[in-house]
């Protein structure tokens, strides 16, 4: 039986990684799973229950016990995927100001980390399957058929998490300037702290392809990663034709 190609999908906050893993899933038919929601509903569970972030031994229990199931959307809501607690629908409450502030701290927990591992490796299925967060190429899956490492500056990251959050009609223009330095510094800080733990840090697999999606568009981005697959399994490029390959490198 022929085992699924799984492409690692990795790279900092802010970068893409959602909107690029479901859109080469839909390209190859592929299962794409965002294991960032895993961490996000521990760090949800930990703020319901009042559990103390610097408290290992409670962070474990929680893991060890946390009832979550991540499942194809049942709404067309701009949910990627359903995520249940229990039987509690939690796909939106994950992504609230209060989780972001938190999920970086909770994610740099051994006890959560080492947790979530054979829950994150579980997902692998299908013909091929897409698996996109900060180390899934160094850790979760390091025998991955393609690594792929998504960067973009701070900025341009922050520029896009304010685009997508959208603008409030009451907010005055001169908010404008602020909201982005505010969200660019909440990035900068959960860089430094994705990439100073001392479990599973953010960094690049030396074999990795490393794209740069700053100036390039979605269809940019998921044309380099398909073209990067097709090289990795010796085949025929099948993406469509364009210069992106000269912003991508191993």
């Amino acid at each position: 039986m022929t085992r699924p190609i799984v492409i690692a999908l990795d790279g900092p906050a802010g970068v893409g990684k959602s909107t690029v893993g479901e859109r080469v899933g839909r390209a190859l038919g592929f299962f794409y799973f965002d294991t960032g929601v895993l961490y996000r509903a521990v760090a949800l569970s930990a703020l319901r229950t009042g559990t103390d972030l610097d408290d290992e031994a409670a962070l474990d229990r929680l893991t060890t016990d946390l009832d979550v199931t991540v499942r194809p959307p049942s709404a067309d809501d701009g949910r990627q995927c359903d995520v249940l607690l229990g039987a509690d629908d939690v796909s939106h409450q994950i992504r609230t100001p209060e989780v972001d502030a938190v999920v970086s701290k909770v994610a740099a927990s051994p006890a959560v980390r080492g947790g979530l591992i054979d829950l994150q490796r579980r997902q692998v299925q299908g013909a091929g399957s897409i698996l996109a967060g900060r180390d899934i190429g160094t850790v979760v899956c390091p025998n991955a058929d393609l690594k792929v490492f998504l960067v973009a500056s701070a900025r341009e990251r922050a520029r896009r998490r304010v685009a997508q959050r959208g603008t409030d009609a009451t907010e005055p223009d001169r908010e404008q300037g602020p909201r982005l330095e505010r969200e660019q510094q909440a990035i900068e800080q959960r860089d430094r702290l994705d990439s100073s733990r001392s479990l599973a840090p953010l960094t690049k697999a030396p074999e990795a392809v490393e794209i740069d999606t700053e100036g390039l568009s979605i269809d940019e981005v998921v044309a380099a990663v398909i073209a990067a697959l097709d090289a990795a399994l010796g085949r025929p490029s099948s993406a469509p034709v364009s210069d992106t390959t000269a912003r991508s490198r191993g």
